[in-house]
């Protein structure tokens, strides 16, 4: 073969060889990197989810619990966050798309969604709970102990359902919380059910002689998906949200918005 053209034969292999080589390490780099070298977190929010995602009317400036979150993350990453409005419908599909780097709006830990995503430590914790007059002194255990009893949900939620298909309790719906707040306050139904992490935010703001009761039902663990195969990110992600939990910054960010840990199981909320 003629030395010129074994030369660039030489030339054009080294060139797609070193071509590979930097798409694959390309290809391998860890979001951490691109997050640190542009110096923002990019976060998915639904932003119409108060009070964890919500836009303040006044301001127009990102609000709420999962809000404080994703700054707090941001923070102990050494950048921003960057905020980018989703649907709730649309959010996962999103973040596959690299959409945003992370979302940080009450997203449960399912195994379902662990097989398109991994999942930071959880940094909230909640299952159904009732809710009930602050003087009642009846200890209600369980919708079964409800039998005979009125019980307030939304109207269309989950725990309409949920109170349905228990026998014997006398079901009540209403348009929203405000409404079933009301009547129970008044002995119009003898408790409520809701979210542990919105019972908390009801009985913080509502200002009605109101008071958590039993939790029920199966505890969900929320967290933050990450597009796979990313492992320092999630690794500096889990820190994040570790060091939150020992240095008290998330359980202060929580007493903000709910008044109790919402970091710990309902049933270990003082």
């Amino acid at each position: 073969m003629n030395k010129n053209v074994a030369s660039g034969f030489l030339r054009a292999a080294c060139t797609l060889t070193f071509a590979c080589v930097a798409s694959a390490a390309a290809n391998a780099a860890d979001l951490l990197d691109t997050v640190k070298s542009r110096g923002t977190l990019r976060v998915g929010a639904e932003s119409t989810y108060p009070p964890f995602n919500f836009k303040e009317q006044k301001t127009g400036e990102q609000s709420g619990f999962d809000a404080d979150v994703a700054r707090l993350i941001a923070a102990k990453l050494g950048v921003k966050a960057e905020f980018i409005n989703s649907e709730w419908s649309g959010i996962l599909a999103g973040l596959a798309s690299s959409k945003y780097d992370v979302i940080v709006n009450q997203v449960g830990i399912t195994d379902e969604r662990r097989k398109a995503f991994d999942f930071s430590e959880p940094y909230t914790i909640s299952s159904p709970q009732l809710i009930l007059k602050r003087d009642d002194k009846r200890e209600f255990k369980s919708l079964q102990e409800l039998k005979g009893k009125r019980l307030g949900v939304g109207q269309g939620s989950n725990y309409e359902k949920m109170a349905k298909d228990v026998s014997g309790v006398e079901v009540k719906s209403y348009p929203g919380a405000p409404e079933y707040l009301q009547d129970l306050a008044a002995g119009r139904v003898d408790a409520a059910l809701n979210d542990s992490l919105m019972v908390s935010y009801l009985l913080k703001t509502s200002n009605l002689p109101l008071k958590a009761g039993a939790p029920l039902g199966k505890v969900e663990q929320m967290g933050i998906p990450i597009r796979k195969d990313n492992p320092q990110f999630k690794a500096a992600i889990d820190k994040a949200i570790a060091d939150a939990k020992a240095d008290g910054s998330l359980k202060q960010i929580s007493m903000k918005w709910f008044g109790v840990d919402v970091s710990k199981p309902p049933a270990e909320r003082q």
